[in-house]
């Protein structure tokens, strides 16, 4: 009698303890909204992307995303290095990054969620606040590096101008689309994060600062609003004369019509042949939801239309 009921009860754990691993794995299973990873993010999309895993996690409970906000160049790095299958930079795959992944057997996809400004800071105490594009491409290579050169009347000396961090996708998109054909000066400055760029600026009279506008574009965050009252945001303009007329500041609709000089796109870069949770993520940040955060955030969605409305006098 004893005997059988020593079987019975281990019987009882038996079950107990399968069923509780199949509660476990199923609970730890990724799914499209479900479990958890890690995603790399370029982190000049810090404040966005913290804004839609905190919306995301709170709509799909079950759904962790735990961010690695890091440079555009190490976010790739860790795509390809399986670290991670989901990463946000500011340009897609390069021919060279297909064929890794494509050797691999993998088909990883690029899919554009808005479109960045990059906006020019200056210190509130500089009264200059226009600038052409001709002449902020002659202070980044260098041909120019006093006020001075610029607007005869100023009575700042040299331009101080700071990037971010040296791997950033700032400093690639000044070389590749404002410099152009020729290099960055190598008397430019880095820091780390855009937010010490924006501190620098307020701190030094001459100083110019280079940093993605989703820093300081959201009007409803109480942290973005204290770095904008910092500093000044120049107006920008594609034509050699500037005034105020021809020339605009990284608002929604001047990145809409082009008329601001300085965007980029900004790209999910996937890697998840299973289809699950970083599949799940990319597919509500591309979504309805996700694109009104992003639109909320200040910058512009890729599949959101933007309304124009006349007003007549």
């Amino acid at each position: 009698m004893k005997t059988v009921q020593k079987i019975s009860i281990i019987a009882l754990l038996l079950v107990a303890f399968f069923s509780s691993c199949s509660k476990k794995d199923k609970k730890q299973q990724n799914t499209l909204t479900s479990g958890t990873i890690k995603v790399a993010i370029d982190q000049t999309m810090q404040n966005l992307f913290e804004e839609l895993i905190y919306v995301f996690e709170a709509k799909y409970v079950e759904a962790r995303i735990e961010p690695i906000f890091t440079t555009e160049q190490e976010a790739i790095d860790l795509l390809k290095k399986d670290s991670v299958r989901f990463a946000v930079t500011a340009r897609p795959f390069t021919p060279t990054e297909l064929k890794y992944f494509r050797k691999k057997t993998f088909r990883p996809e690029a899919i554009r969620i808005a479109i960045d400004g990059i906006a020019i800071i200056t210190n509130l105490n500089n009264p200059d606040t226009i600038i052409s594009m001709k002449n902020l491409r002659k202070i980044l290579t260098g041909e120019v590096t006093r006020w001075k050169e610029i607007y005869p009347k100023s009575r700042l000396g040299k331009i101080q101008v700071v990037f971010d961090n040296t791997k950033s996708s700032i400093v690639r998109y000044a070389n590749d689309s404002i410099c152009k054909d020729k290099p960055l000066s190598s008397k430019l400055n880095a820091l780390e994060k855009n937010e010490e760029v924006v501190e620098f600026i307020a701190r030094n009279k001459g100083a110019m600062g280079i940093i993605g506008v989703n820093t300081i574009s959201n009007d409803k965050d109480s942290t973005v609003v204290e770095f904008t009252n910092k500093i000044n945001v120049m107006r920008v303009s594609h034509y050699d004369i500037t005034d105020f007329s021809n020339s605009y500041q990284p608002y929604q609709y001047y990145l809409y019509t082009g008329e601001y000089p300085l965007c980029r796109d900004i790209y999910v870069l996937l890697n998840d042949p299973r289809g699950e949770l970083p599949k799940g993520f990319t597919r509500f940040v591309s979504g309805q939801i996700g694109q009104r955060i992003i639109k909320k955030t200040g910058l512009l969605p890729s599949v959101m239309p933007m309304n124009t409305v006349n007003v007549r006098d």
